[in-house]
């Protein structure tokens, strides 16, 4: 039997609301994203590379030319886009979640943070090669521990926590969001804003 149709009744329940993955660097959004994109049968996208692609710059070089400010105001008219689309698996990046009018958009859908240790984090990013910004300085290990802690009290108003393991593959981390899903559509809504009516289809 094909998994996928095992999350039918889950896709059914969430009648194309995006879900967005919010959590650190080398917090494993874009590897689970993935994953549950395809058992759900929806489209996953990265938050970081539609950037990049409408942008023709990476985001190293974005960071360079418009500052953080400059990006972070980038960051938000591609989430807005974004918005827009239904169906959609969204791997944020890390930073999505310090501007208001970014939850506001992401609020539309279901919000899932993926949280793991400090020290987890930066196994992970010394393994990783893709360039970080924000941590090109004398003591990324130290500057990690700083954006976590500035960062915490934002990812902790997400719809869904989950919580990894050193142990945990992608896999499981995937199959732990949807589990924890029904549960969270059985929430209230939030107060700001519900579903948006008006979405349109995801572009190829």
């Amino acid at each position: 039997m094909n998994r996928a149709r095992n999350y039918r009744p889950l896709r059914q329940r969430l009648a194309g609301a995006n879900l967005y993955l919010v959590g650190m660097m080398g917090s494993g959004k874009s590897s689970a994203g993935r994953i549950m994109a395809r058992l759900l049968g929806y489209r996953w996208l990265d938050a970081d590379q539609v950037l990049e692609t409408a942008a023709g710059r990476t985001i190293p070089t974005l960071f360079a030319q418009e500052g953080e400010e400059g990006f972070r105001t980038m960051e938000t008219a591609v989430l807005r886009q974004v918005g827009q689309w239904h169906s959609c698996v969204v791997s944020t990046g890390g930073g999505v979640v310090v501007r208001p009018g970014n939850w506001r958009i992401m609020r539309q859908g279901v919000i899932i943070w993926l949280t793991a240790s400090a020290e987890l984090l930066l196994k992970r990013l010394r393994q990783d090669p893709t360039p970080r910004p924000l941590l090109q300085c004398a003591d990324p290990a130290q500057r990690l521990r700083e954006l976590l802690a500035a960062r915490e009290s934002f990812y902790a108003q997400a719809d869904v926590r989950i919580t990894q393991t050193e142990t945990m593959t992608s896999e499981a981390v995937a199959a732990a969001v949807l589990e924890a899903l029904p549960m969270a559509l059985q929430a209230p809504p939030h107060g700001d804003k519900g579903p948006s009516t008006d979405q349109c289809d995801a572009v190829p």
